[in-house]
């Protein structure tokens, strides 16, 4: 799934993003509204994560998803 499917469902699958990255709080994912260079940054923040690394958790985490 491309990450453009993702942002535009993202209430939809907000609620899967706070299972997975449980660090996260439900305002900063609502904030991110799923903009992927803002998940990213979360992810480096809370869990000390590399760019690259937190950009490949999320694409794992985009296909994933339960359509």
């Amino acid at each position: 799934m491309n990450w453009d499917q993702v942002e535009g469902n993202w209430k939809q699958w907000s609620g899967q993003a706070k299972e997975k990255w449980g660090k996260l709080t439900d305002d900063e994912l609502t904030e991110a509204a799923g903009r992927r260079e803002q998940i990213s940054g979360l992810l480096q923040e809370r869990y000390g994560y590399a760019k690259e690394e937190a950009n490949k958790a999320i694409d794992e985490f985009a296909n994933q998803l339960k359509v």
